[in-house]
């Protein structure tokens, strides 16, 4: 056996070690190699991602009856924003003829998205009428996919009572048989059937289910109770084990009544109804608050938002487009406000002028009015409100104090009334959001 000594063990041993070294920085270089591309591969895709990257898929229901060149805009300017659009194509009300809506087909198809097709059915209905709506949406639909558009599926609106969902499901199922195989169906459903205990059978007929938590509560909650609407959602959650959208209202209503224990209201569609009418609405802050408390909160299923509705500018209760970009992306909301003095001629030649207070929303986003506008009333001595304010005056000061909360648009403007004053600057008008 040939002796080994220490000397060249030891030289041996070293000259292993360094080639074992060697084998790991070639390995570590390797490794860092690949993580460098990986990193520089993810930066790539996440420049090439779309500008309205959101935690959920963003859609929008498409919901006036008829279509005018404003469409065209409103399309454009949220072809970023919203993957999909969920259009009013059909609407079925008591004691009116099924209506066929009359989109603009062109239009759509340019706009290249995915489209539903929804039916609207009145819940005050005795009883649905299957053959007349099946017939009707299965013509609508025909002329839709032959005008082009990418359908991806008919969605059902039937805000009908708990009592009616098990003859609502037999409609559903036999639905399902008359939609042609690529097609998917979806439905609504309202927070009062979750008590109920055909809910579960009901949403197991569709593909897919939107939640609805906006509707008219009290005339003090408004359109929209966040505490509620997320309760609903959690316990929604529990009960379908399919994947479900939830609908959020971007936009207000007058309410001008009860009938019948029924709210009279007026919304994207002007109606004749006798009375006061109360705007009601939603304030993009408190549906942003909404939101950030629902991303820490884990639902399971919970696909998306359906935004309720696509806003077009002669669409005054609606938000803007600006305000509904700046929710969806968690922009910074804020309102700038200012009164703007505009003089009238003075026919009685006295010392001080009558001017009109025109209020002006000089921010980025839609803001709920002002709750109070105050001058001097040293400098202003008489005056008077209009619109959505009454004035108070004493000695110190005129207060013009909102009596009914409206949103007003970004760049939009507003008369709340005129004073007669002196000579008055701009700084000595103090504006309370």
């Amino acid at each position: 056996m040939t002796k080994v000594s220490y000397e060249q063990y030891h030289a041996r041993f070293a000259r292993i070690a360094l080639i074992d070294m060697k084998s790991v920085l070639i390995f570590l270089g390797v490794i860092a190699f690949l993580l460098g591309m990986y990193i520089g591969y993810d930066q790539n895709q996440n420049s090439q991602r779309p500008a309205n990257a959101s935690f959920w898929d963003q859609q929008a229901y498409v919901w006036q009856r008829v279509w005018t060149p404003q469409h065209h805009d409103a399309l454009k300017q949220s072809h970023d924003l919203f993957s999909g659009l969920r259009i009013l194509g059909l609407q079925l009300n008591r004691g009116e003829v099924i209506r066929k809506i009359a989109v603009d087909a062109q239009l759509l198809k340019q706009d290249g998205r995915p489209v539903w097709l929804v039916v609207r059915l009145d819940g005050q209905l005795p009883n649905i009428d299957q053959t007349l709506v099946y017939d009707n949406l299965l013509s609508q639909l025909q002329q839709w996919r032959r005008a082009g558009l990418t359908v991806t599926g008919v969605e059902v609106d039937y805000d009908a009572a708990s009592s009616k969902l098990r003859d609502y499901q037999q409609f559903i199922q036999l639905l399902r048989t008359k939609l042609p195989r690529d097609l998917q169906l979806s439905l609504t459903a309202l927070p009062t059937w979750i008590n109920s205990p055909d809910l579960p059978a009901l949403l197991q007929q569709a593909d897919i289910s939107v939640l609805q938590v906006h509707a008219v509560l009290s005339p003090d909650k408004g359109l929209f109770d966040a505490g509620l609407a997320a309760g609903w959602i959690e316990r929604y959650a529990r009960l379908t084990a399919k994947p479900f959208y939830v609908a959020l209202p971007a936009y207000g209503m007058g309410l001008a009544g009860y009938e019948d224990q029924k709210p009279l209201v007026e919304s994207e569609a002007p109606v004749r109804i006798a009375g006061q009418m109360q705007e009601l609405s939603v304030a993009p802050q408190a549906m942003a608050d909404f939101l950030s408390q629902l991303r820490q909160q884990q639902t399971p299923n919970l696909k998306g938002l359906v935004w309720f509705r696509l806003p077009l500018e002669s669409d005054r209760r609606a938000w803007s487009m600006s305000t509904l970009k700046a929710v969806i992306l968690q922009q910074p909301l804020a309102s700038e406000w200012v009164v703007e003095l505009q003089a009238q001629p003075d026919q009685s030649n006295q010392t001080n002028s009558l001017f009109n207070l025109i209020l002006r929303n000089t921010g980025q986003i839609d803001g709920v009015l002002p709750s109070e506008i105050t001058l001097p009333a040293g400098k202003c001595q008489i005056g008077d409100a209009v619109g959505n304010y009454q004035l108070n005056a004493d000695n110190q000061q005129l207060r013009f104090i909102r009596t009914h909360s409206q949103q007003l648009r970004a760049g939009q403007s507003q008369a709340i009334g005129w004073v007669r004053c002196t000579q008055i600057d701009q700084g000595e008008i103090h504006v309370t959001p």
